[in-house]
């Protein structure tokens, strides 16, 4: 069949499917989405390798060639915006200029350190977008006016940008951790967009490794791709893309999560579950001219709905030797109740 019909099946299915009421996906009028990437492990067959390459790693090169995915998510229902993928001899920052497409007016996009480049951020600004994006704390930024909330303006190129610098500690049972993190973002206005406010809706950032998790680790099972050629490879990665979404768009439409729940509380593992029965029992065959576009996956969903989210903090640790983190020795991988404090700090005059 090949890559281009499930190429525009994806581009049809693309977006928020959210209305401005829903909890949890806009803040202020602003749909609040992110950008970021990953890597999935590809066949290590000669076709692929024409165009994927293998990661260097500290104990050699790695089993599998990889392939680069940036992804354009609505923080709130996790649906895509918008993707691209190739291969990883390009970097993140290469790939996403190719999402602004999807970005516009009413949209503010949360960015981590890697996409803090001024050109970036100067073409985001200019799709009408606005940017909330984590920078270096050492990064010289000139302090132009001091605003009450403890922000103040600065320019970064040819944008002016509003600077939030402040302190977050986490605390749990087995100690504190504090960091300091500087935050830019093109909401200029200190009145309308508090600072307190910025800081906080940052944190949804996170929400993008959640879908990369529901992909790779749920979907996947943590297997390598199966095609063997590069055409197969882009056929494979839209057709998981395609299945991705349309269990999102059925999470987002389902019964009793809009607009008063939040939609963190849909679980994704029942929608995927129901999917594949009724696939393996081939329910659900259309018989009429009526289509039910929720479905069964949208029924079961408020059924079993999840409890509301903790806040909690976990160990960045991993299994593997290679890794640049901890994974000698003991590793505690145990998820503890933590309670969050943040102070916004106020840096001295140049």
């Amino acid at each position: 069949m090949g890559a281009e019909p499930l190429r525009w099946l994806f581009d049809l299915l693309r977006g928020p499917a959210a209305g401005i009421g829903t909890t949890g996906v806009w803040w202020r009028g602003l749909l609040v989405c992110a950008i970021d990437g990953t890597t999935m492990a590809v066949p290590d067959s000669p076709a692929s390798l024409t165009v994927y390459t293998k990661h260097r790693c500290n104990n050699g090169g790695s089993g599998y060639p990889a392939l680069r995915l940036l992804m354009l998510v609505s923080c709130g229902t996790r649906t895509l915006l918008d993707s691209v993928f190739g291969p990883t001899t390009d970097g993140e920052t290469t790939y996403a200029p190719r999402l602004l497409r999807s970005l516009g007016k009413g949209m503010i996009v949360l960015l981590d350190r890697n996409f803090a480049a001024q050109s970036l951020v100067t073409a985001v600004a200019t799709t009408g977008a606005q940017v909330l994006v984590r920078v270096k704390s050492g990064r010289h930024l000139p302090v132009l006016r001091r605003n009450r909330d403890g922000s103040y303006l600065s320019r970064l190129g040819a944008v002016a940008v509003r600077v939030i610098d402040c302190e977050i500690t986490i605390a749990r049972a087995t100690g504190r951790r504090t960091g300091l993190y500087r935050l830019v973002t093109t909401l200029t206005d200190h009145q309308t967009h508090p600072a307190a406010e910025l800081i906080t809706l940052y944190h949804q950032r996170w929400e993008i490794e959640t879908a990369y998790l529901e992909i790779k680790s749920t979907i996947l099972g943590g297997r390598v791709l199966r095609a063997r050629t590069p055409a197969g490879l882009d056929q494979e990665v839209y057709a998981l893309l395609v299945t991705y979404q349309v269990l999102r768009l059925a999470m987002a439409e389902a019964p009793g999560i809009r607009p008063h729940v939040d939609p963190d509380r849909a679980s994704f593992t029942i929608a995927l579950h129901t999917a594949r029965d009724l696939v393996i029992q081939v329910a659900g065959v259309i018989t009429d001219t009526v289509i039910d576009l929720v479905g069964t996956i949208g029924r079961r969903i408020p059924a079993d709905l999840m409890p509301d989210r903790r806040i909690r903090a976990r160990p960045r640790v991993v299994k593997r030797a290679i890794s640049k983190y901890n994974a000698k020795g003991t590793v505690d991988r145990t998820s503890y109740k933590a309670t969050i404090s943040i102070d916004i700090l106020t840096p001295p005059d140049p």
